[in-house]
């Protein structure tokens, strides 16, 4: 078991699936005869050349270069190719996020293990594997799309970040942003997540911690426990001496009590109190991130827009029905949390103790939930006019079915925020959760396409650090991602159709 053992797993379905896909689908479908063409415009050393209706940068192709150049001494050595160009097929190009697919496995194994290094290896395992079968993540891991990309690179900036090797991390971000413009604010995410595990640690020595869980299981049921972090904070066993002698360390002045049942704005307070006392070594270690921001803002100022191509399609909306909608697509992705008895038992009792304050909240959410729907939910001229995704007809049969459907699901909109809020709020601090909702707002409220895709990154994001702990619960959700897949893969291969209007084969696609 092990980083090897999810490398080879993921592997399995990777090179099996994608021969299939290759077979029944060789040539470019959707997205891909825009990229496609690209990569092979760069194959031949055309770099001037840009297709107009392309929106992302050219991380991806660049990628693509990499992997094409590994590969062409072996293939031409069989004569399987005789020059760089034509080792640029759909299949090859293709093949680039397979690679990236059993990487990005990898590395959400690192991370699991490191922000829980009391997790046993069968289990870390086992989620790594589960996760890599996100019906999202992995349908794209077998076309031409940068969705692959994109997340491996937000991961390995993450997981070096909790490292606390903060040049790699902005390195990586800045490849993440290459690959897709809105990583820009993950990358200032885990900017925020670092500055916040500095600031807010506290330096123990010799303490024992032999099971994180537990720990934090009791400091839910008591507030006078002071010696239980979150998330990255929590690898005492496994850094308790680094803790107590990196340069980062709180001085002593600012060591203010900063455990799960302080509030947020205990927290803020904190924090500034360390950036001032901390500022020229926080200057020193995240000047990189500040660096590729101001090198966005120039981007944004020459370009004139987020986007490269298709600018006119992709203008920035406030659409605050798309926060709405992930929340519920997220809670239903890991449902064996979420939506059992247990979880909402939690949540009713969270409510009733924090009353009526909680109560209050639950209102606002719901005014919220019931403004954003009616007056920022927006049907993008793409959504209502491409039968080929599923959000067509989830917009259509669902969210239009009736007039009062988009009204009737705000509940559960407002619910599954709060599910996700709770169980993120168990293991991590108060300024990481808003935080988190930021960014993910930063993300989605601007797209005015709904498009599941983009709920890739974030999810994660909220998997990784919900700690579930049971194998039933990681279980069913494979089995569920399983079944996705299943479904989604063979209507895509053994369900095409034909439009009346324009030549070709048509198949269903997220």
């Amino acid at each position: 078991m092990g980083k090897v053992a999810v490398a080879v797993i993921v592997s399995l379905w990777v090179i099996s699936i994608s021969i299939l896909v290759n077979h029944i689908v060789p040539e470019p479908y959707m997205d891909e005869i825009f990229h496609i063409p690209q990569a092979q415009q760069y194959c031949i050393g055309n770099f001037r050349s840009w297709d107009p209706m392309i929106t992302t940068p050219p991380g991806l192709y660049y990628l693509s270069l990499v992997h094409v150049a590994s590969l062409f001494p072996g293939m031409s050595i069989v004569q399987a190719a005789s020059s760089f160009s034509e080792v640029c097929t759909t299949a090859i190009l293709r093949s680039v996020n397979g690679v990236l697919a059993v990487l990005c496995s990898i590395l959400v194994y690192d991370i699991i293990t490191l922000l829980r290094p009391t997790l046993s290896e069968g289990k870390a395992t086992i989620s790594a594997v589960v996760l890599a079968l996100y019906p999202l993540h992995w349908f794209f891991t077998f076309l031409y799309y940068t969705d692959v990309a994109s997340l491996t690179a937000v991961l390995a900036m993450y997981l070096a970040c909790l490292k606390k090797n903060y040049w790699l991390s902005a390195v990586l971000g800045a490849l993440a942003v290459v690959i897709r413009q809105t990583n820009i604010v993950w990358m200032l995410f885990v900017a925020c997540t670092g500055v916040i595990n500095i600031t807010l640690v506290r330096p123990r020595d010799n303490v024992e911690v032999n099971d994180i869980d537990t720990a934090i299981r009791k400091s839910n049921r008591s507030t006078s426990n002071n010696d239980v972090t979150s998330g990255s904070n929590l690898r005492l066993r496994k850094f308790s001496n680094s803790l107590g002698t990196d340069k980062h360390s709180m001085p002593s002045a600012s060591l203010v009590s900063t455990n799960h049942s302080s509030g947020l704005l205990d927290e803020v307070k904190v924090i500034f109190l360390a950036l001032w006392h901390m500022k020229w070594e926080l200057l020193v270690s995240f000047s990189p991130f500040l660096m590729v921001f101001v090198a966005f803002l120039a981007f944004i100022r020459w370009n004139g827009s987020v986007v490269l191509g298709a600018k006119e399609a992709h203008t920035v909306s406030p659409h605050f029905a798309q926060i709405m909608y992930f929340g519920l697509v997220s809670a239903l992705a890991v449902a064996p949390l979420h939506c059992s008895k247990g979880q909402v038992m939690d949540l009713f009792r969270s409510f009733w103790k924090r009353r009526p304050i909680s109560f209050f909240q639950v209102f606002i959410a719901v005014i919220a939930g019931f403004f954003s729907v009616h007056f920022f939910s927006i049907a993008h001229p793409y959504l209502i006019a491409d039968n080929r995704h599923y959000p067509f007809y989830l917009w259509r049969k669902v969210i239009n079915a009736h007039w009062s459907m988009k009204y009737l699901l705000v509940p559960p909109y407002v619910y599954s925020w709060f599910s996700i809020f709770i169980t993120l709020g168990r293991v991590q601090r108060k300024i990481w959760v808003l935080a988190f909702f930021l960014a993910t707002a930063a993300v989605l409220v601007p797209a005015p396409l709904i498009e599941f895709r983009y709920y890739t990154i974030p999810f994660y994001f909220i998997v990784l650090h919900s700690h579930i702990n049971d194998y039933q619960s990681w279980l069913l959700m494979g089995l569920l991602y399983l079944a996705v897949n299943i479904f989604t893969m063979m209507i895509f291969l053994f369900w095409p159709y034909h439009w009346d209007h324009e030549p070709g084969i048509q198949r269903f696609i997220w």
